[in-house]
């Protein structure tokens, strides 16, 4: 059996960039699990949303949230209401200011995760999985010949 490389981890550097932007000595156990206490939350409160990928900087005691969805709208609420009730119930949990900033996915047929959500959630709804994956790929192939070719 041959050596398993995490797929993220050997992209790191030259495809892709880290998920998390900080560094630190003492705490790091603590941030590490205040980010997946984030991500999960966020996951799960947005998840009709489209989520892609959420981006978590921290500079000192602020942290900067870059949710990067396919339908900011839902996000963002009227006139930011929303956002400003994620932010904080998010506050809440962590005990620390936030910054939250909202990306949107232009093309979420192309990206990865967001394909993949909407095969899963085909298949939850009991969908025929060769129709599901079919069409997956056919429309993601499509966009991308018509983006780049």
């Amino acid at each position: 059996m041959g050596q398993k490389v995490n797929p993220i981890s050997f992209r790191l550097g030259y495809i892709r960039t880290w998920d998390s932007r900080w560094f630190a000595k003492k705490d790091f156990a603590a941030f590490v699990y205040e980010d997946r206490k984030i991500r999960d939350f966020i996951k799960k409160k947005l998840y009709h949303a489209g989520i892609s990928k959420l981006l978590i900087e921290r500079a000192g005691d602020k942290l900067k949230v870059k949710i990067h969805t396919a339908r900011p709208s839902i996000v963002i609420g009227k006139k930011g209401s929303e956002i400003e009730k994620l932010k904080q119930e998010i506050e809440k949990q962590i005990k620390r200011p936030v910054i939250l900033d909202i990306h949107e996915v232009r093309k979420p047929e192309l990206d990865a995760q967001l394909v993949a959500e909407s095969v899963a959630l085909q298949l939850e709804r009991r969908v025929s999985f060769r129709r599901v994956m079919k069409k997956a790929v056919f429309t993601a192939l499509r966009l991308a010949l018509r983006a780049y070719g």
